[in-house]
């Protein structure tokens, strides 16, 4: 969902609309720290019903801290830890209607109640996550999972 005084129409054409302007902010920007700074600043504002949006990129067999906002957060996590390391070794989406019945959920912020996490890649292989939390339990529905997987596919292009 998005905050209606930034976008008209239906949730669909709000997605659309977001990733093309994903794509038109990162055009011709090399740098992967400034593009992954702006595509969580850029969700951050347009996402309703969220208390934190950013990255964690892969890193010497663990995922660390990338850009984001929010409270602080956990700065390393392994492969197969919580949803975010969950995403990396099934190199599947996760989409957590209550992150507290997830097996394994590391509480960075204890008002999240349900996240969601895309599997970034690059040349193939894994690059990082995209991690959105939510203070509401079931906050992110299957529209969500499917259009927040176009925006990863769109920052692909851009790191």
């Amino acid at each position: 969902m998005f905050q209606s005084t930034h976008y008209k129409g239906t949730k669909e054409d709000q997605y659309h609309m977001l990733i093309k302007q994903l794509d038109a902010l990162l055009d011709g920007e090399p740098d992967e720290i400034a593009n992954l700074s702006n595509a969580s600043s850029l969700l951050n504002q347009f996402l309703d019903d969220v208390n934190w949006v950013g990255f964690y990129v892969w890193r010497e067999n663990e995922l660390v801290l990338g850009p984001f906002q929010g409270l602080p957060a956990c700065v390393r996590i392994p492969a197969g830890k919580g949803v975010c390391g969950t995403a990396v070794s099934e190199g599947t989406s996760q989409r957590v209607h209550d992150v507290n019945a997830f097996p394994g959920h590391i509480a960075c912020d204890s008002a999240s109640q349900s996240e969601l996490v895309v599997p970034i890649f690059k040349d193939g292989q894994i690059y990082g996550v995209l991690d959105i939390d939510s203070p509401s339990i079931g906050r992110f529905d299957e529209a969500d999972e499917e259009h927040l997987s176009l925006f990863v596919k769109t920052l692909e292009k851009h790191i």
